[in-house]
């Protein structure tokens, strides 16, 4: 009996140095991958994206591939910085949060920067401006958003026009998606729908002469691309980058060709505001002509 204490402190010894051995091997593992992965992403040298696959021209699928303005900027920036994006497709209302909660390491879906959503990402520098679109069936005397007292309006949850809307008491209804909202105006269940101006137009375009445009109005921030809050690597980067992308004339002819046409408010800078943005190219691609401001 007397030799147990000896052994239980031999045992004791034997387990503190297999477990700082683990500590030391564990420390090594952590340094090397801060050093593949500098910006903690989820998988090394790719920037895996939460978009949405239905707001054209910003962020939408074709032909099975990703793409849109905020997409394939997106897709330039990381290049700038040595990374490749995987796109992948959920909804808006979901969206911040699961980039805050590390499902995705970066949101792009034209999203207005707000003081409620620095509560849950962090944004990079502003990269685009966007409008609010007013749609409502064709026949109806809607004119203006001065008119939805006492409507039926529709949103997309969590949108800044659903922000706007709650922020004017209008209880809208909400919906997960655009083609819910638009399925609305088409069921005749809401009087008005309050959308990004491009998709509204286009909405409004392709629907045969059942949806039109009553108005549309300067949304009242920019649009950023959201990281995880406190991922301050990642969000200098993004900045980085975009201002190369700018300087470069990337920027422009992205602009040029998803937005022929539209006219740039004086007082908007992309990116840091100190890079030049070179003129746009003479000539340019159909496309909707305004952007969306989610």
């Amino acid at each position: 009996m007397r030799f147990l204490p000896a052994l239980t402190k031999v045992a004791a010894l034997g387990a503190a140095a297999v477990l700082a051995a683990g500590a030391l091997t564990a420390c090594g593992d952590d340094a090397s991958n801060t050093a593949d992965n500098p910006y903690g992403l989820l998988q090394a040298g790719v920037l895996r994206t939460g978009t949405l696959t239905d707001a054209p021209p910003n962020v939408y699928l074709k032909d099975g591939k990703f793409t849109g303005f905020d997409n394939d900027l997106l897709t330039a920036v990381a290049a700038k910085i040595g990374l490749k994006v995987e796109f992948v497709g959920t909804d808006f209302s979901a969206l911040l949060s699961q980039v805050n909660n590390h499902k995705f390491d970066v949101g792009s879906s034209s999203i207005t920067i707000t003081e409620a959503r620095k509560k849950t990402v962090d944004f990079g520098n502003g990269y685009d401006f966007g409008y609010f679109g007013l749609d409502v069936p064709a026949g109806s005397s809607i004119t203006g958003f001065d008119q939805l007292a006492g409507k039926r309006v529709v949103v997309v949850q969590g949108t800044v026009q659903d922000d706007y809307a709650t922020g004017q008491n209008l209880n809208p209804v909400r919906v997960p998606d655009y083609n819910g909202a638009l399925n609305q105006l088409k069921a005749g269940t809401a009087d008005a729908w309050i959308a990004p101006a491009e998709i509204g137009e286009k909405t409004a375009a392709d629907s045969g002469g059942k949806v039109k445009v009553a108005a549309k109005q300067l949304s009242p921030a920019p649009t950023a691309y959201a990281v995880a809050k406190g991922n301050d690597k990642l969000r200098e980067a993004l900045n980085k980058g975009l201002d190369e992308v700018i300087a470069d004339g990337t920027w422009t002819r992205l602009q040029a060709q998803y937005y022929p046409g539209r006219p740039i408010p004086a007082d908007f800078k992309p990116g840091s505001g100190t890079v030049p943005v070179p003129s746009a190219p003479a000539a340019t691609e159909p496309s909707a002509s305004a952007s969306a401001a989610s």
